[in-house]
């Protein structure tokens, strides 16, 4: 027989469970943990989170205080592991990095020691290995329209203008000298 029919009371949803201040702690802890399950956040992330999920500020601050106490919450260690595995996957350059932190709510100290992490040397490689990858794609287009879209595509991924004109200037000039190369072997 259902419970419901019976005259219980149906249990309480996670909405009237956040009303109740003397569970807000627990509430706070509670979502904090959920949050970090699935992949690290900022402290400012997760701050929203409790914010949305309308835990007190006070209490949200003494338990996140609590949780960087323990280790669980570090944004130096969030923005290091962010930019190694941004950098390292999407290419990104160090100003595309420090405005995705920055978006995070990290602290501008904290994104600028974690992007000065980045070797200036690593990056151009990251940058002419992203046009290599694209260039064949680009075989249809005249070389003014080649240039626009890699330098853009670079200028996307934060890359100085000095830096994606260069790596594009001797990618597209590498690329039609095998271009030449091979239509000469082939006469």
């Amino acid at each position: 027989m259902d419970q419901h029919a019976a005259g219980e009371p149906p249990p309480p949803d996670d909405e009237e469970t956040l009303g109740l201040p003397a569970d807000n702690e627990a509430v706070a802890r509670k979502v904090l943990l959920d949050q970090l399950t699935g992949q690290p956040r900022s402290r400012a992330e997760l701050a929203k989170k409790l914010a949305r999920k309308r835990v007190p500020a006070d209490i949200a601050r003494r338990v996140l205080d609590r949780f960087e106490e323990v280790g669980l919450v570090d944004d130096s260690a969030f923005a290091r592991d962010w930019v190694e595995s941004r950098q390292a996957g999407r290419g990104l350059a160090k100003r595309a990095l420090a405005t995705e932190l920055r978006r995070k709510g990290v602290d501008q100290a904290v994104v600028e020691d974690a992007v000065s992490a980045v070797d200036p040397e690593v990056e151009e490689a990251t940058a002419r290995e992203l046009v290599r990858r694209k260039l064949p794609s680009l075989a249809r287009y005249d070389e003014p329209t080649v240039v626009r879209r890699l330098t853009g595509m670079l200028a996307r991924k934060g890359y100085p203008p000095g830096v994606a004109f260069r790596v594009v200037r001797d990618e597209v000039a590498g690329a039609l000298i095998e271009d030449e190369a091979l239509l000469a072997e082939s006469d």
